[in-house]
């Protein structure tokens, strides 16, 4: 359940394993203030949870609709990050595959330019990328870093029990 107050959001690091090691997906916000950021800029699919939310199902609609497919393979937890701003982030580690090419992203709503009375749609996520997780660790936002660790931490350990 989610305090009054607080915002917390649920998110996927969707990854995937090939001939170079694992890779995650990450989403570049849309809209004019992230246009040209680019390190530091990236984050994982993710939403705002509501007042008696379910974390994972809010992280599955949030992927489906910043990406515009549905993810419905299993997903494990990954834990709590704070971001700078305070914003909590929960997040879910999944397997699967995606064609970052063919996102669907929805839209919002923002007066742009400022003051100028227009109000102008744009994407929630301009484009999503596969990235290595040092190159992950470059791109997204500082607060979620944590989550890179976690996931290569439930990889390895995965792996001994195998």
């Amino acid at each position: 359940m989610t305090p009054r107050g607080s915002r917390i959001s649920a998110g996927i690091v969707l990854y995937r394993r090939g001939a170079a090691g694992v890779e995650v997906l990450l989403v570049h916000p849309g809209g004019p203030f992230w246009r040209n950021k680019d390190a530091g800029a990236w984050s994982i699919p993710k939403g705002e949870m509501e007042e008696g939310d379910v974390p994972e199902a809010v992280a599955r609609r949030e992927f489906h609709e910043e990406l515009g497919t549905p993810l419905t393979g299993p997903l494990e937890p990954l834990g709590e990050v704070r971001q700078k701003a305070g914003k909590r982030v929960l997040a879910f580690a999944g397997e699967g595959e995606i064609d970052t090419g063919a996102i669907v992203s929805n839209t919002f709503e923002l007066e742009w330019p400022p003051k100028s009375g227009r109000t102008r749609s744009f994407p929630e996520v301009d484009r999503a990328g596969w990235f290595s997780l040092p190159d992950a660790r470059t791109k997204i936002l500082a607060g979620q870093a944590p989550l890179l660790d976690r996931l290569k931490e439930l990889l390895r350990h995965r792996e001994e029990e195998e």
